[in-house]
């Protein structure tokens, strides 16, 4: 990678931003949003750059929160000084996304009405919601035209949805590893975790208590989402395949226990309810295929660079070429790189001088180009 320098010690902060009407007609009041900011807003508020994060995300894109905080950001490797996002040259600003669990309004934010968690009863909210939130925070700023929005995953169908909703408001967008909608082989992904969720005997109907949250469910639900982050490539390569004990109780494989590991540590960070709020908000995202993707894309004013990895199944390179074609036929200025990697959906967040690369010179590059 192009640098190992680190945005330092980062201080996590609450924007509260006032009403705001979700897709569904109801009203968000107050609207919470939890950030983080790298690097400096230049005087004339033209250098921002707002950065999405994928479904298990938060604000945390970059630095340590701490001195003594051993993991940094999630996007870390792209955002600080000299990287992708130069932090030298640009303001980066993270945010979490409403319905989530980490600073953000959702369901886990007390219900002003009941003085008690909304829990499932905090209203639906869709990525177009989301965006609209993160539109507020901008605006707070006193940013009027973000100089790129970037994303992967569920990040891309953020930043998708900034180019139409407010194509005034940002120059560029990069999209990483997403989709216009979701296929159906992808929510039925998401269908059995949140049906693991539902079947845990804490569920309450979303009313848990904090000593009582549906544990396994969760971690059932984050066992197979993270299946579907891996390749198979991977998979053989980071566990094998040993020979099974035969013991009923145990995992037998590498991967299995792997795999608990994961479901049991992502209960300690992660909200159940937040995980069925965001993977609806996924599933129910939808601009269309072909002739209705193109109607959507139009009014779009940014230029694109969209980006895709040959190992990803879960969001396959033809999904990023289904947006790339219905932009071509929108007659946007357009991009389109698809790395080879080994990695599979997780690539985007991973190390990748070529990814590094491919953002940097898309970033510099004339306007008009």
């Amino acid at each position: 990678m192009g640098s190992n320098q680190s945005v330092g010690i980062v201080e996590p902060k609450t924007a509260v931003l006032g009403d705001l009407r979700l897709d569904n007609g109801s009203i968000l009041s107050p609207t919470v949003v939890a950030f983080e900011t790298y690097g400096t807003l230049s005087p004339n508020k033209d250098n921002a750059i707002l950065i999405c994060h994928a479904l298990s995300g938060d604000a945390h894109a970059a630095g340590f929160h701490s001195e003594s905080d051993k993991r940094p950001g999630w996007w870390d490797e792209y955002i600080g000084p000299g990287k992708s996002f130069d932090t030298n040259q640009y303001f980066v600003i993270s945010s979490n996304v409403i319905g989530g669990c980490k600073g953000s309004s959702g369901p886990m934010s007390i219900n002003p009405v009941s003085g008690k968690p909304y829990g499932s009863s905090f209203p639906f909210v869709s990525i177009k919601d989301m965006v609209a939130a993160q539109k507020l925070l901008v605006e707070s700023f006193g940013i009027q035209r973000l100089l790129c929005v970037a994303g992967g995953s569920m990040g891309g169908m953020q930043a998708l949805q900034w180019s139409i909703s407010y194509p005034d408001a940002l120059e560029n967008c990069i999209i990483l590893a997403s989709s216009a909608e979701h296929s159906a082989m992808q929510i039925a992904f998401n269908e059995v975790g949140r049906q693991a969720i539902l079947s845990d005997p804490n569920w309450n109907n979303g009313l848990y208590e904090d000593t009582a949250t549906p544990r396994k469910g969760l971690a059932l639900a984050r066992m197979m989402g993270h299946i579907t982050y891996l390749s198979d490539h991977k998979m053989r390569e980071k566990f094998g395949r040993k020979p099974p004990l035969g013991n009923l109780l145990n995992s037998d494989f590498a991967v299995g226990s792997y795999l608990i590991y994961q479901g049991e540590s992502f209960v300690d960070r992660f909200d159940a309810n937040s995980y069925i709020y965001v993977t609806k908000a996924l599933d129910h995202f939808s601009l269309g295929k072909g002739q209705e993707l193109t109607k959507a894309l139009s009014p779009a004013q940014c230029r694109f660079l969209v980006v895709s990895y040959s190992s990803d199944w879960l969001y396959p390179p033809s999904q990023s070429r289904e947006i790339v074609k219905s932009l071509e036929a929108s007659d946007k200025r357009v991009f389109y790189v698809e790395l080879t990697t080994n990695e599979g959906h997780d690539s985007f967040l991973l190390p990748n001088q070529r990814q590094e690369d491919v953002i940097r010179g898309f970033l510099n590059m004339p306007v008009n180009e």
